[in-house]
């Protein structure tokens, strides 16, 4: 049986092997390990031989003995990518039973497992995608991965599988955060930020793509470049050319149009108006695609002042041209400020704005004008061409030429045209602004020529200004070489020279100017030690102890070096042949220079010795010196020496050569040198002013930097001694003087409040070290213009006017003052919102500012209104020609009250009864009086007092209430009964005058008796309004009883709760509001009773004798009456008390 179980498996499950390996696997990798098939397949003991079958490119090796299966990747790899695609191996592994020779076949297959070795690759190296720069952020902006046109990873499964992100570009460090792409697997880019296309117009995006590998240290990337083109949007408005950005924004600074338009010119002749610069916008958005879609610009003008400026201008809502209406009167405006607006033609939103002056030019009937009266400038002779011409030696600041025009406001520009009248080939002067500048044009040589002077002129295209001298001096540069006049010289010496002696003098010319042309000599080479040379002078000496032997020759390299600066210096060589021959008897006298520079002040004293000119004469033979020419007048003397024999001025020559001679006597033993003499200037001379320039000047107040005169020194001295600068010595800070002489305002002057004239003392001094002066008194007028107000001398005024003053009183004298020369004042009250009653009632002096009252007033007519009158008086000048040209101030009139009226009382005699032995302060009575002026005014306001006089005795025993009218006990009484007192009391007010009235009190002293008696007759209260207020007091009724307290109460007529009545003081008070129109009359009952009646009940009935109560009957009326200012109808009580007796 074991025959047959051979080639079969001895394992249980599938019967095909299925093992799996990594692609690129070595070569021999064990792929199975035992086949376990039954069976020995080597050796003596074979049973089954094994071999493969369906070995597809023999990737799979045998081993019979170990059934054993190995990788065979021998020169080649095992890949399952493309273009491989190895993803399985499926052989069969053969087993034939050799003992009975059946053959089983067992399948074996061989999973290639994917590894990541192969990265990402795009599909396209770049990529592209243009958006508009209004794409609303959020928006997917590129989706061009999707498909295959992204990137591939040919691994399988994570490992090829792709996301994609998006890296930081340091070339472009904003676009990793403008954009995103939040679906990575997905790869679409989305906008993060807004676009501008202003700032950025191009991204480069570096978008990496990795795969998906379990680990993230074997994941593979590759990255592209995404360029994102920004479009042009519609999202800015226009702006206003020229623009000129605001620091690093993109904001333009605000930008004025000027233009200008002659008064009166008609628009046909004018129209378009010229504006400086043209008036043009463009939209900002200047790239937006197609260019059909670009929007138009539409102008107009959005406001303007003064208001009416649209009767005189439009503005072309297209071109932008500006067009004159009508004509305009200078005398009605002067300017106008507009200002203008662009906006597209599509609604955009953002228009843009901008500034538009017009000025109203004056009929051109003015000559322009120089400020200075002439102009220095200064250039370097090695400035290029446009170099601004400088104002000093330095170059440190430009020379400006300011002229002016008298028909143009002083601070803007004149539009002027200027003018050269010689070389305009040279220079230049800018066209525009108050400030002109002289460039240069082409290159100029201070050697050629060393200054220019022409004449500059102004012109407005009709006046033209007086000329101006332009003198441009041109500065030295080091553009010159030192240059010997020969290429080579040759000398003889002579044996026997002496140590010192000249052998030659060099000369070099150099045409520079100041060190430029200062020339030092050297010896470079050749003098072996025998020759020396002065570097100055140039003069080449035999050195000491130098042997020369005849027949010797030399040749000395010389040069001559400028001391320019020492990058700059400029040098050249010539050379010197010397033979040395032997002794010579018979040389004439020699200068031991042929050439000498002298410098003399023109001070030098007379005999002084300038220098020394004596020859050496081989032979020791006399010499004879003569100064052959070049002293025209005599002013050296020659001895060997030359000496000063007569005064030097520079100013007369300021130059001499002389020819010296020096002669042994023999015909040929002369020999000559030149003396060049200098004389040097001494500031011996004063600056003097011009005297036919004016001393006595004016100027007009208030204006700032205002040209008062010109003055103008000049100096006969050189250089700084003749340089003249001024100064004002007073009133520095009213005035200015500059360089040249011009005198202007420093700050606006105000005759009224500083002086009208001034002497103005001006000092002209040279640039010497201690200079000289000489001083000018100037007078300077200040003229008056109409620059003040009127001042009031009072801020306001208060004014207590009585009444029944007189008509045509003068209550107020006004007074203003003008600090103007010329001025005309006129008063008046203002009529704008004034009361028309005012001027009815008062009037005043256009002229002498008298205030009168018209009317006779009344103040307890007034007194129902305010008794004050309250308006304002200007003071205007007619005169003015400048604003402000009026003042004004309130007048406040008090109509105070006259005290018209004296109190009166209402009754000529007041009774009253009084205990006999009533205690002080006991209430006997009260009066009462009223006074016709009006209630709360002193006048009005009444007090009460005893008059002492009138009744002595009863005055010390009595006494009236102040305020209130009560006339009280002074004293505890002990009378007797029945007697009789008489008291005058006086009703006096506070007006003034005070007015007084008397009233006559009569009192009796009652019987002993206990039932109180009403101390009146007859109670007649004051009137009280319907409008009183709850709790006014309508009058007071008094009784008396010996030795009894009094209780009082109302029985009768008081059926409402009208009124109140203090049952111990006996006052009647409202006690709920009064109508009138209910009821205008009320009769009440009153009653006193003695509390000790009460307590004894000894209260009789109404008919019963002595028991019965002392009872008043009190009659209450109302009437009507009307006020005939307010014509408000009104309501009083008149109270009507009737004594009743009831038996």
């Amino acid at each position: 049986m074991f025959q047959i179980c051979e080639c079969k498996l001895s394992r249980s499950g599938p019967p095909a092997t299925i093992v799996a390996i990594d692609e690129e696997s070595p070569n021999g990798t064990l792929l199975v390990e035992n086949m376990q098939i039954n069976g020995v397949a080597e050796g003596p003991d074979r049973t089954i031989s094994l071999s493969l079958r369906d070995n597809y490119n023999y990737w799979v090796i045998l081993d019979p003995a170990r059934q054993s299966l190995y990788l065979n990747s021998t020169g080649r790899v095992l890949d399952r990518d493309p273009p491989s695609f190895i993803q399985s191996i499926v052989v069969q592994v053969q087993c034939t039973n050799e003992l009975i020779g059946t053959v089983i076949l067992h399948e074996v297959r061989i999973v290639v497992r994917d590894r990541n070795d192969n990265a990402p690759h795009f599909q396209q190296p770049r990529y592209y995608v243009a958006i508009s720069e209004l794409t609303p952020v959020g928006t997917t902006i590129f989706s061009g991965f999707s498909g295959n046109n992204g990137a591939t990873d040919i691994d399988d499964g994570p490992n090829g599988q792709i996301e994609y992100t998006i890296q930081y570009n340091p070339k472009d460090p904003t676009a990793n955060r403008t954009f995103d792409i939040p679906l990575t697997l997905f790869g679409s880019v989305v906008l993060r930020e807004r676009l501008n296309y202003e700032e950025i117009t191009r991204y480069l995006v570096i978008i990496q793509a990795n795969d998906r590998a379990p680990s993230p240290s074997d994941r593979r990337t590759a990255t592209t470049t995404l360029t994102v083109d920004v479009l042009d949007g519609d999202d800015l408005g226009p702006m206003f050319l020229p623009c000129t950005l605001v620091g690093n924004t993109r904001d333009c600074s605000p930008i004025t149009y000027l233009a200008s338009v002659l008064e009166l010119t008609e628009p046909n002749k004018t129209n378009p108006l010229n504006v400086t610069p043209p008036i043009q916008a463009v939209d900002q958005d200047r790239n937006i695609q197609p260019p059909s879609d670009r929007p138009g610009i539409l102008y107009s003008i959005l406001i303007g002042k003064p208001a009416s400026y649209a009767e005189y201008f439009s503005l072309n809502r297209t071109t932008a041209e500006l067009m004159l209406l009508k004509p305009i009167d200078r005398e009605l405006y002067r300017r106008f400020d507009l200002v203008i607006k662009a906006e597209q033609d599509n609604g955009h939103p953002l228009p843009a704005f901008a500034n538009l002056q017009i000025e109203v030019l004056d009929e051109n009937n003015q000559a322009p004008y120089f400020l200075e009266s002439g102009y220095h400038g200064y250039v370097s002779e090695a400035s290029p061409v446009g170099t601004t011409v400088a104002t000093n030696v330095t170059l440190s600041a430009p020379l400006t030429i300011i002229a002016l025009d008298n028909d143009v406001e002083e601070a803007r520009d004149p539009q002027l045209h200027f003018s050269l009248d010689s070389y305009s080939h040279v220079f230049s002067i800018s066209t525009t602004g108050i400030r002109r500048y002289l460039t240069l044009l082409q290159p100029v040589d201070r050697e050629t020529q060393d200054s220019y002077t022409f004449t500059l002129l102004a012109s407005d295209g009709v006046q033209q200004s007086a000329p101006v001298i332009v003198t441009i001096t041109v500065l030295d540069a080091n553009d010159n070489t030192p240059t010997f006049s020969n290429v080579s010289y040759s000398v003889n010496l002579f044996t026997d020279m002496s140590p010192g002696e000249s052998v030659i003098k060099m000369s070099a010319v150099d045409s520079d100017a100041g060190e430029n042309g200062q020339i030092s000599y050297h010896i470079l080479a050749g003098d072996q030690g025998k020759f020396l040379i002065n570097s100055s002078t140039g003069v080449i000496t035999v050195a000491p102890g130098a042997e020369l032997t005849v027949g010797r020759s030399y040749a000395l390299t010389v040069e001559a070096v400028d001391n320019g600066p020492a990058p700059h210096r400029r040098s050249s060589i010539t050379t010197v042949y010397i033979e040395v021959l032997p002794p010579n008897n018979q040389s004439p006298p020699r200068f031991p220079r042929q050439q000498y520079n002298l410098e003399i002040s023109e001070a030098m004293r007379t005999g002084a010795t300038l220098l020394n000119l004596q020859a050496v004469d081989r032979e020791k033979d006399p010499i004879t010196y003569k100064i052959h020419s070049g002293d025209i007048n005599g002013n050296f003397a020659l001895s060997g020496y030359l000496i000063l024999d007569k005064p030097l001025d520079r100013e007369s020559l300021d130059h001499y050569i002389l020819i010296v001679t020096a002669s042994d006597g023999r015909p040929d033993g002369t020999s000559t040198a030149v003396v060049n003499v200098v004389v040097t200037d001494v500031n011996d001379n004063d600056p003097v002013f011009n005297s036919s320039l004016p001393v006595n000047l004016t100027v007009t107040e208030e204006q700032d930097n205002a040209f008062v005169g010109q003055i103008v020194a000049t100096d006969l001295d050189l250089g700084a001694n003749g340089q003249v600068h001024y100064r004002l010595v007073n009133h520095q800070t009213l005035f200015s003087i500059n360089a040249s002489g011009a005198i202007r305002t420093a700050v606006p002057l105000d005759r009224e409040v500083r002086e009208s004239h001034y002497f103005l003392v001006v000092e002209a001094s040279d640039g010497a070290v201690d200079p000289r002066r000489s001083r000018l008194t100037l007078s300077v007028t200040v003229l008056d213009v109409d620059d003040n107000s009127p001042i009031f001398s009072q801020q306001s005024y208060n004014i207590n006017l009585p009444e029944n003053s007189p008509e045509d009183t003068v209550i107020l004298q006004l007074k203003a003052t003008d600090a103007d020369l010329i001025s005309n004042l006129t008063y008046r009250i203002r009529a704008e919102g004034l009361d028309p009653e005012i001027t009815r009632l008062f009037r005043v002096d256009p002229v002498t500012g008298e205030l009168s009252v018209l009317k006779v007033l009344d103040f307890e007519a007034l007194a129902a209104s305010e008794p004050m009158y309250t308006f304002t008086v200007e003071a205007a000048d007619v005169e003015g020609t400048m604003p402000p040209g009026h003042a004004s101030v309130t007048v406040r009139i008090l109509v105070s009250d006259m005290n018209d009226f004296a109190p009166s009382f209402r009754q000529p005699v007041y009774r009253g009864m009084v205990a006999p032995n009533a205690v002080k302060g006991t209430i006997v009575t009260t009066v009462m009086a009223n006074d016709s002026d009006p209630a709360g005014t002193p006048a009005g306001l009444i007090r009460y007092k005893v008059d002492q006089e009138a009744y002595p005795y009863s005055a010390s025993i009595f006494d009236v209430d102040e305020e209130k009218g009560h006339v009280v006990t002074r004293v505890n009484l002990n009378e007797e009964p029945n007697l009789k007192f008489r008291l005058g009391v006086v009703a006096y007010d506070h007006g003034e005058p005070v007015k007084e009235n008397t009233t006559l009190v009569e009192i009796t002293v009652l019987q002993p008796s206990v039932i109180p008696v009403f101390t009146r007759e007859e109670y007649r209260f004051p009137p009280v309004s319907e409008e009183a207020a709850v709790g006014t007091p309508v009058g007071i009724i008094m009784a008396a009883a010996v030795n009894q307290t009094i209780v009082y109460s109302i029985v009768e007529g008081n059926e409402g709760g009208v009124f109140s009545l203090n049952k111990t003081t006996g006052e009647i008070s409202t006690a709920k509001p009064l109508d009138y129109e209910t009821n205008s009359s009320y009769v009440l009952k009153v009653e006193a009773d003695s509390m000790r009646v009460v307590s004894s009940n000894l209260r009789a009935p109404s008919k019963c004798n002595n028991t019965i109560p002392n009872t008043k009957k009190m009659y209450l009326e109302f009437e009507h009456f009307k006020n005939e200012m307010q014509k408000k109808k009104k309501s009083i009580f008149s109270y009507l008390i009737h004594q009743k007796k009831t038996y």
